[in-house]
């Protein structure tokens, strides 16, 4: 049997780093996408990664054209995807009243929620004509309850949270599954900067095994670690005077403008 095909964006560092070299070990052919295609490729060398059972694709999956071409050309080159996982995403704060950083948020928007609408929609056609597949949205825990200082990334994780649960009802019946992963605090690139504590921190190869699990099992919605579901639902419940009074003062992301 030819081994699934797992499509990452994203996959030139933190998550989808971790995802593609799990996939890798598990023996799955990877359709790796990514900006920094150089980068990539270094890392697929560095880890003996044999050319036979990749491709990479060099796009912005905030260009909905460039998505749309490379889906064209994995289906030429590489077949359908079993598993299309949309992970790239970016985090920088931001403060509203500050006018540049208005451009900074519409730029994480773009590239958080409408990357995920755009590394998305060229599949799900194919997948309903073959009757199977699993799109994968990365959201967050950040994105259950809006934090001081992460407007941006908190608004744009919310926003896929509830978009792929959108699609998973248009898609019941096609045999096509959508997966939401919450991931919370997990030690990459996009969390090493961030000056605030960070309960339950995971390794990132660790997130990619228990999502993986997530994925064979069929999972509509999991959070990773499962310790900070727990903490995500009773914040949920908190009423906002003692929300808004627990995060008073607590260390913002750091801005791009500031």
């Amino acid at each position: 049997m030819t081994p699934p095909l797992v499509l990452i964006t994203g996959a030139s560092s933190g998550i989808g780093q971790a995802l593609a070299l799990h996939y890798a070990q598990q023996g799955a052919r990877l359709a790796l996408v990514a900006r920094r295609s150089e980068a990539m490729q270094r890392w697929l060398d560095a880890h003996a990664i044999a050319p036979e059972n990749y491709a990479i694709y060099c796009a912005d999956v905030a260009d909905a054209q460039q998505m749309a071409d490379l889906a064209q050309a994995c289906i030429a080159q590489q077949g359908l995807p079993d598993v299309v996982i949309a992970n790239a995403g970016i985090s920088i704060g931001v403060d509203t009243s500050v006018p540049d950083d208005l451009a900074v948020m519409a730029r994480v928007l773009a590239t958080n929620v409408m990357g995920v609408a755009s590394t998305f929609g060229p599949f799900i056609a194919p997948m309903v004509a073959r009757g199977s597949g699993s799109l994968v949205g990365i959201g967050s825990v950040a994105g259950i309850r809006g934090l001081p200082g992460h407007g941006a990334y908190c608004a744009s994780k919310a926003a896929v949270i509830s978009y792929c649960e959108s699609l998973r009802g248009e898609l019941r019946q096609s045999g096509v599954k959508v997966l939401t992963l919450c991931p919370g605090y997990i030690a990459t690139p996009l969390t090493q900067n961030n000056q605030y504590t960070m309960p339950f921190l995971m390794q990132p190869e660790t997130f990619a095994r228990k999502a993986a699990q997530a994925i064979a099992a069929g999972s509509s919605y999991r959070v990773i670690p499962w310790q900070m579901g727990v903490v995500a639902k009773l914040l949920r419940v908190l009423p906002n005077p003692l929300f808004d009074r627990l995060f008073a003062g607590r260390p913002r992301k750091p801005r791009a403008t500031g």
